[in-house]
């Protein structure tokens, strides 16, 4: 198990509470399931204060534990994962930037000029799309994500 997932209250209380993250966006509006999935994960972005009310009410935790495990400095990457990552899924991603990175960079520096994408003013999703064969009827699933973040062009001195 990754270690930002071991003995990890908040996904056990989500578990004994029979919620998924797409469940949680009812209760965290202002939250896609990434975010909510995020912050159970690695303290990032940390909650806000009706936040923290609303997960102490929802899980019967009490209110200082949630503020003293929040008041730790969210996780970054810093040990969510080994590089190369040995988690099939997060391989994949890890393997997309590995053979697509250069061709995005080049797009985007096209499209945008010299700069790069902010990974602070950012924010994704994750969907899924259905695609049947019209040949065979056979549906297909597909995962969709979408990663959006501010443009930053590099300064010129």
């Amino acid at each position: 198990m990754p270690p930002h997932t071991q003995d990890n209250f908040l996904l056990t209380a989500k578990s004994n509470a029979n919620l998924t993250f797409t469940d949680l966006t009812s209760h965290l509006p202002h939250r896609n399931e990434v975010s909510i999935a995020s912050l159970f994960l690695t303290s990032h972005p940390p909650p806000t204060p009706t936040e923290l009310t609303t997960l102490s009410n929802l899980f019967s935790i009490p209110l200082p534990t949630l503020e003293a495990h929040f008041s730790q400095t969210p996780d970054r990457g810093l040990t969510a994962l080994d590089m190369p990552p040995k988690e099939p899924l997060m391989y994949r991603l890890y393997e997309i930037v590995l053979n697509y990175g250069a061709s995005y960079r080049a797009v985007l520096n096209e499209m945008f000029g010299d700069g790069i994408m902010s990974a602070i003013a950012f924010s994704t999703k994750v969907e899924r799309e259905v695609e049947r064969d019209e040949r065979t009827g056979v549906e297909t699933q597909y995962a969709v994500i979408t990663l959006r973040g501010k443009w930053l062009p590099y300064a010129r001195f």
